[in-house]
């Protein structure tokens, strides 16, 4: 009997294919959310394999579902929704990808910043809308980037300094704050020039966060924060929504503490606040960071390689290490 794989959302085809030639492939065909908990655990009762993508919560329920489960197949490098304690018991072996999304969410964050500063959106709607102000009004009036400050929270990581290469050619000056400083020549290399966290708040014209979800992140970016930020400046969050107090950063903008946002990312994904729908200011996009469709192609196919391996019985090239960090 050939083994079986459960897909929770439509990924690249030929990867799908090559899924296909050693197992039946099913794939929730629903690519507009991400799929309900009942219908993942509905799917991993039927499958040997589960492929999921980096948003699926994959907890002990889902994992209890199928006690002859071999493998789950994560399309994500850090596994931060998934209940690695409950397959370490079951002794369920876990697989991700490498880390191959930096320079894509690198692009995203610059997105994110010129849209906002640039009130590119905003725009947008008035045209959409026949509202026309003219070449030279001053109704959407913004940011001019070039030569301004930048403070890139977390920004001595990959993603940090891909963001600084990209800000260096807009001649703008890069503040960053990390737990442990970066040597002097890395700092020259990326045009990178240390702060502390205040004064990185307190300095910048637009402030980026780059840090990983832990313990000690959660939540780091509270009132307090905003309220050192400029009223002018622009907060930007393509790293993951929890290191963010939501509803701080939500009356930080509804009280002018601080000019607009641009969120890639979210406290509770897929949930976003009603009040933030409602802002013109802040600029919403849906976890965008790596989707490009060749990168998304690739992670696929690495992501099906070890779906294969674990359905085969092999050793999968990208196996997660249980001892190692989870975040």
């Amino acid at each position: 009997m050939r083994p079986r794989i459960f897909v929770t959302q439509p990924i690249a085809q030929d990867a799908v294919d090559m899924m296909r030639t050693v197992a039946d492939v099913e794939v929730h065909p629903d690519a507009t959310a991400p799929i309900a908990k009942a219908t993942m655990i509905e799917g991993v009762k039927r499958a040997d394999v589960l492929v999921c993508l980096m948003h699926d919560t994959v907890d002990a329920d889902v994992i209890a579902a199928n006690p002859n489960l071999k493998g789950i197949a994560w399309m994500g490098i850090h596994p931060q929704l998934i209940d690695i304690k409950a397959m370490e018991r079951r002794g369920i072996p876990l697989t991700n990808i490498p880390p191959m999304v930096s320079e894509a969410t690198a692009d995203m964050a610059m997105a994110l910043i010129l849209a906002c500063a640039r009130r590119v959106l905003e725009g947008d709607r008035l045209v959409r809308a026949g509202i026309y102000p003219g070449g030279q009004s001053n109704y959407l009036a913004g940011l001019g980037v070039t030569g301004k400050t930048i403070g890139l929270i977390g920004g001595g990581g990959r993603i940090g300094r891909l963001v600084a290469k990209r800000c260096n050619g807009f001649d703008m000056r890069v503040l960053y704050s990390t737990p442990r400083r970066k040597p002097e020549a890395e700092e020259r290399e990326w045009g990178l020039t240390y702060a502390s966290i205040d004064d990185l708040l307190k300095e910048s014209d637009i402030v980026s966060v780059h840090s990983p979800l832990r313990d000690d992140t959660y939540h780091s970016i509270g009132a307090r924060e905003f309220a050192l930020m400029k009223p002018t400046a622009y907060f930007v969050n393509t790293s993951r929504g929890p290191i963010v107090d939501e509803p701080a950063l939500v009356a930080a903008l509804q009280n002018g503490t601080i000019a607009g946002a641009g969120l890639d990312v979210f406290e509770h994904e897929p949930h976003v606040p009603a009040e933030l729908l409602a802002m013109g200011n802040v600029v919403l996009t849906p976890h965008l960071g790596s989707a490009v469709a060749d990168l998304r192609a690739a992670m696929a196919r690495i992501v099906a390689e070890n779906a294969v391996a674990l359905a085969t019985g092999a050793t999968p090239p990208n196996l997660f290490d249980f001892a190692g960090p989870t975040t």
